[in-house]
């Protein structure tokens, strides 16, 4: 009835006015809003608006910056803008909590650093919280590889000392002279100590050191270690095209394609270069190699003639393209991340490595002269160096200070080594014997080296003569406890029968 009497109400409503003398106005009761219908909640439509709540709030503060003259803003300027925004927390907090938004908007940090000074009295440039170097990651001891580096340091010391005899005139060296050497070469013993725990490494002679003086003991190379030199000779030979590829590598990486002579002697020994490698081997490969500068201590260089395609694939490219082949699926080339037992990750810096792991493999022998030196990018550039590095050395780990001589030519940041945490799962840095020591993770199951370069031959033989002349030494010891055993029995047995004769007495 309502329903057809509703245009007098309508009526009513714009020609009447309700009086206390007139008061049929209210006979309308409002029939349509008076129907009341319980509310009930919808938690799949809420969870909708929940979703977007953040990407909002990170949207308001990106706003306020690009709203700035510059796009620049000062820190405490933004955070007291805090209430406006919306924000719970302070900003430098939520700039913390949220690394990828920072990095979607790379280009306004970057613009900050490279165009603005920071003053105490305007930190605007405070404002890029250092996206990925502020990502940290607790160091976490690996007591199998130490035990890697601990194997070979009983090895690494003899070939010290050997080394400091081969660099002597006619390869000879009076013992007295040897033993003033001895902080120099890291012996925590005298020589004579070392080359009786060591024998088969050196012979002994006397002879004098001038015309009119008395003869004094002299060390010369034994036999059994002039066959080990001839064996070295002969795996450096077979292995002069790996090792000229790795030299070649090493340039192609570089900056400007050339590195410094005193730096590359400093590394030979981690990457397997004979001691003559720059008398011998660079003159063999004009269309490789040239020396340019003048003599000198960090005055002469070596500096590539030509650029190799076949050359300038990295170990994880080549691993990519090898797998493509057997499984007839394109591989793309990534890093292999093992991380060990028990180790854990928090969820901001998980979640980093997974945004990190999805960007495109950066060679490093592309010219990234146009990446910033802040970006993901960079940082998965010079992660993808580091491996090239390590997988080209011989144990496939290299002391941080060594790594370190080559920041400018590589591009490192001055606080590279904190890569090697940051990936612990590509990388293991040991801190064994009090030297930061980068490891390749891939490379190494347990404490054993799976991954082995060709010239590991050379190490190997030497370590059977080690090994050789501890046997014999050992053989030595045995007979000679023998021998005093039996002497002492025999003293034993002659006690007691002196002592069974005075009894009878």
């Amino acid at each position: 009835m309502l329903s057809k009497t509703q245009f007098i109400f309508s009526y009513l409503n714009h020609n009447l006015k309700s009086t206390p003398t007139n008061p049929f106005i209210n006979l309308q009761t409002k029939p349509i809003s008076s129907l009341k219908v319980v509310w009930r909640k919808d938690s799949k439509l809420d969870q909708a608006i929940e979703i977007d709540k953040r990407y909002r709030l990170c949207a308001r503060v990106v706003k306020e910056v690009l709203n700035e003259p510059g796009q620049v803003i000062p820190l405490r300027y933004l955070e007291k803008r805090r209430e406006r925004m919306g924000l719970t927390v302070k900003v430098r907090t939520f700039l913390t909590k949220n690394p990828g938004m920072l990095s979607k908007t790379q280009f306004i940090f970057s613009y900050l650093n490279h165009n603005l000074k920071s003053t105490p009295t305007n930190p605007f440039i405070n404002l890029q919280t250092k996206p990925i170097s502020s990502l940290k990651v607790v160091w976490r001891k690996d007591s199998k590889l130490d035990q890697a580096i601990e194997i070979d340091k009983r090895y690494r010391l003899c070939a010290r000392v050997v080394k400091e005899v081969l660099n002597e005139p006619g390869q000879v060296i009076p013992l007295r002279y040897l033993e003033k050497r001895r902080e120099r070469m890291g012996l925590t013993v005298k020589v004579r100590t070392f080359l009786t725990k060591n024998p088969g490494l050196f012979t002994s002679y006397y002879d004098k050191i001038k015309p009119k003086t008395q003869p004094v003991e002299f060390l010369r190379v034994s036999d059994r270690l002039k066959d080990f030199l001839e064996e070295e000779e002969r795996v450096y030979s077979e292995n002069e095209h790996w090792i000229m590829s790795k030299l070649c590598k090493l340039l192609m990486m570089s900056k400007d394609k050339v590195l410094s002579v005193d730096k590359l002697v400093h590394v030979k020994r981690e990457f397997g270069f004979p001691n003559d490698f720059l008398v011998n081997l660079v003159p063999k490969y004009p269309q490789y190699f040239r020396l340019v500068g003048c003599p000198g201590e960090g005055q002469s260089f070596l500096e590539l003639v030509l650029w190799e395609p076949e050359f300038a694939k990295s170990v994880i490219e080549r691993r990519a393209e090898e797998e493509s082949r057997l499984t007839g699926i394109q591989v793309r080339p990534n890093f292999h991340v093992k991380l060990p037992s028990g180790f854990f990750l928090r969820k901001e810096m998980r979640e980093w490595v997974r945004d990190w792991m999805e960007l495109d493999y950066v060679s490093p022998y592309e010219d990234v002269s146009q990446l910033d030196q802040a970006s993901r990018e960079m940082e998965k550039r010079t992660v993808g160096v580091f491996h090239e590095l390590l997988s080209l050395s011989l144990h496939k780990r290299v002391p941080v200070p060594i790594l370190g001589k080559f920041s400018d030519e590589y591009r490192f940041s001055n606080a590279f080594s904190s890569v090697f945490t940051r990936h612990s799962g590509i990388f293991y840095m040991s801190l064994k014997g009090g030297i930061k020591t980068a490891m390749l993770r891939e490379a190494y199951k347990g404490d054993k080296l799976i991954d082995r370069d060709p010239l590991l031959q050379i190490k190997d033989k030497f370590a059977e003569l080690l090994e050789e002349g501890w046997r014999v030494r050992a053989e030595q010891l045995r007979y000679h406890r023998e021998a005093v055993n039996k002497d002492m029995e025999m003293m034993a047995m002659k006690n007691v029968e002196y002592d069974k004769h005075a009894c009878d007495e």
